[in-house]
């Protein structure tokens, strides 16, 4: 299996995908009427070879370690889940009875 530029890939490669940017070590690979595709340990989400381009390690962690917010770990799953139930208590005692939406006109 080949990247968009020819370049090899096999597991354990870190690529980018080229539509959104996405990177991630390659951790699985098949075939099928389709084309060729490899799946992501970050994303869990098969693509297509043709739309990866393998990247050097020192670039990837470059990109891995990149976060707009240093304090914040954004890509665990468990930090985003206890964020969600947070933000969802937040709302648990607003009254949104008719009352308070009234119709513009």
């Amino acid at each position: 299996m080949e990247d968009v530029r020819g370049i090899p890939i096999t597991k354990g490669n870190h690529v980018r995908y080229t539509g959104t940017g996405s990177t991630g070590e390659v951790t699985d690979l098949k075939s099928d009427d389709e084309g060729s595709w490899v799946l992501l340990d970050t994303t869990e989400l098969w693509y297509k070879t043709d739309s990866l381009e393998v990247i050097r390690e020192e670039d990837y962690l470059k990109i891995k370690n990149h976060t707009i917010f240093k304090s914040e770990k954004v890509n665990e799953k468990e930090d985003v889940k206890d964020k969600v139930q947070r933000s969802k208590t937040k709302f648990e005692n607003v009254d949104m009875s008719n009352e308070l939406c009234d119709g513009g006109g």
